[in-house]
């Protein structure tokens, strides 16, 4: 990989990081603060907020792992042990968004039922589930490629040995 996609990848990643900061520690206080004033129950509030903050740290994670794997791509290391704790994170984190995509469906279903008439169409719930599913499977593309990192891997280290064995040959 050249090294000017890594830095504009790099780039854009610590932009995301500024920005979801900013949504935790400005956004979130913020709608939270508004939902509260418009007299909305506090749970509905609270769960908000909740799912606000764990989204941005969900991204947080897989950015900063994505961070770490950049690094071990410009020192040639990526085909390595350490690589798959990071891919472990990031797999971890997107299935950890879809429980939190999940969640904002359950708590779109929840305002429907507490409130009178319908806050959000029940159409929209069924597309926010459906959002989830989507990221889930996102998630499960992610393993299947660590599990081809895992086999790049084996195939790399058993080429090794053959090389050192064919080496003693020769």
């Amino acid at each position: 990989m050249g090294a000017a996609p890594v830095l504009i990848l790099r780039i854009i990643i610590w932009i995301c990081l500024l920005g979801s900061l900013i949504l935790q520690l400005g956004f979130a206080p913020l709608v939270g603060w508004e939902m509260n004033d418009s007299g909305a129950p506090l749970g509905v509030v609270v769960a908000v907020v909740a799912l606000i903050m764990l989204g941005a740290l969900g991204l947080q994670v897989v950015g900063v792992s994505i961070l770490r794997l950049l690094s071990l791509v410009r020192h040639g290391r990526v085909f390595s042990a350490r690589a798959f704790h990071h891919v472990d994170r990031i797999i971890a984190a997107v299935a950890g968004e879809a429980v939190v995509v999940f969640g904002v469906a359950v708590l779109g279903a929840v305002v429907n039922r507490v409130t009178p008439g319908d806050e959000l169409a029940p159409g929209l719930i069924g597309m926010v589930c459906g959002a989830a599913l989507v990221v889930a499977g996102v998630a499960l593309v992610i393993y299947v490629q660590r599990q081809l990192l895992v086999q790049a891997t084996e195939t790399l280290v058993r080429a090794e040995g053959l090389q050192s064995e064919l080496d003693e040959v020769i």
